[in-house]
């Protein structure tokens, strides 16, 4: 049967957009679908906007440390609307390269709602494509608990639009989500509260990280409320927010902002039209090569609810293509050792795995832990420490995770995320020369078990 499409993908974002540009560029003749916005959450209500923010959160700080090097400044004054504004400018432009990217790929851009019809067949807009391949790519979408009131509450989508920054803000999740939002508001100057209904916030990541960036954030003033939950919102007649929380307490706020979860954006796109079945989560259920259980139709991204990265829906999207297009070339995609960040205020960065893994899955370990006081730090009277931490196995002396908590945690765990997947051992580590004076190089010139 001739089809209208090679491959049909449905979402725009950093995943679909990959997939649909290395088919095309592999000779496939492909069609891209978005409802949205091109670049999908990463790009619009994501990765890039609350980078941009933090950007501007950190400068805050910058100011604070200014006077021990010399520097005489005026009081600064921070306007939210500035920001926005430029940041909005900076999504466009990038919105014009994912459209660029597609286009200038030989990709048929289809912008409206995509619905599956059939199991080779999709429809945008009332017009019907055939397609020998469906990929679906349509992300994940952030949710609230139904409580009453929720529909006063915000998420992250409607947190970069605000008209201005909220005087006091209610941060609702331990995830790294709502870390990052406690951070950016507090850091531009919001009275920010985080709750969380657990003992303490970022479950799955190392405890001495978890443990050093609650103290490191209690230092900043931030109010850090664990076992703590929203049992409902009212508004006021002052149009401000109270929040009364399960053990009774009543909290004001000008905005409660929720980072509790994303489901999978599933939402009228016809999948009881296909045989695609969804796991426990509610994710679409994928086998290894991302084939969902209807044989036409694959799924990639947050929407198989694996790990929730942009980096990895791009080596997924890329995987795809490769097995359907240029075979010869198909590698599957590496879950183990994804390097990964957290723009808390200070940062994570981390690799491999935690403590607490390590143990679990029987290795003997040895751990080598690192508190010191950064450089930049010591003409201030700034009392912030950088925690950086080794999990190394005893036996055959690799390194199987290195975490660090404090300024630019990012940069620096990505070259060590090379070294961990290319089975780097410790005394590797070791022999390695550190760049002086770095913070960095404390990571090669860590001697002495911690425990």
């Amino acid at each position: 049967m001739a089809y209208d499409f090679d491959l049909f993908v449905i979402g725009a974002g950093s995943g679909g957009v990959r997939a649909a540009r290395f088919a095309a560029g592999f000779g496939a003749k492909v069609a891209v679908a978005e409802s949205r916005y091109l670049g999908g959450t990463c790009v619009n209500v994501g990765c890039v906007p609350k980078k941009l923010l933090v950007y501007g959160a950190h400068v805050a700080d910058e100011l604070e440390q200014a006077a021990g090097f010399g520097w005489t400044l005026e009081e600064g004054h921070f306007d939210w609307g500035t920001l926005i504004a430029n940041k909005n400018r900076e999504i466009e432009r990038l919105n014009g390269i994912y459209r660029n990217l597609l286009v200038n790929s030989g990709v048929t851009l289809l912008q409206g709602h995509a619905r599956i019809t059939g199991a080779n067949e999709v429809e945008v807009e009332g017009q019907r494509y055939s397609a020998r391949h469906i990929l679906i790519a349509t992300g994940g979408w952030p949710q609230v608990p139904d409580i009453p009131g929720k529909e006063l509450a915000i998420t992250s989508n409607e947190a970069f639009y605000l008209k201005q920054l909220p005087r006091r803000v209610l941060v609702v999740g331990g995830g790294y989500i709502a870390v990052e939002f406690a951070g950016i508001f507090q850091g531009l100057g919001a009275d920010t509260t985080l709750l969380y209904r657990g003992d303490l916030f970022l479950r799955g990541f190392d405890g001495s990280v978890r443990t050093h960036l609650k103290e490191e954030l209690q230092k900043r003033g931030l109010d850090l409320q664990f076992n703590a939950d929203i049992q409902r919102i009212d508004k006021l007649e002052d149009g401000s927010l109270k929040a009364t929380l399960k053990d009774g307490r009543e909290l004001l706020a000008d905005c409660v902002f929720y980072a509790t979860g994303r489901r999978p954006m599933l939402d009228n796109l016809g999948l009881e039209n296909t045989g695609v079945e969804l796991d426990p989560r509610g994710f679409i259920r994928v086998d290894e090569q991302y084939q969902t259980t209807a044989p036409s139709i694959l799924a990639i991204g947050d929407v198989i609810g694996r790990v929730q990265l942009t980096p990895v829906a791009l080596a997924e999207g890329m995987a795809v293509a490769r097995r359907l297009f240029k075979p010869e070339q198909y590698r599957p995609v590496d879950y183990q050792n994804i390097p990964t960040a957290v723009f808390s205020q200070p940062p994570i960065g981390t690799v491999g795995l935690t403590e607490e893994q390590a143990l679990e899955a029987g290795h003997k370990v040895q751990i080598f832990e690192s508190r010191f006081r950064a450089m930049k730090l010591t003409l201030t009277d700034i009392q912030e420490k950088t925690l950086m931490k080794l999990v190394v196995d005893a036996e055959t002396d690799k390194v199987l995770g290195c975490h660090m908590v404090g300024p630019d945690a990012g940069e620096i765990i990505q070259g060590l995320g090379i070294a961990l997947k290319a089975g780097a051992t410790k005394q590797q580590f070791d022999d390695t020369i550190g760049v002086h004076p770095t913070a960095a190089e404390e990571f090669v010139t860590m001697r002495t078990v911690t425990r």
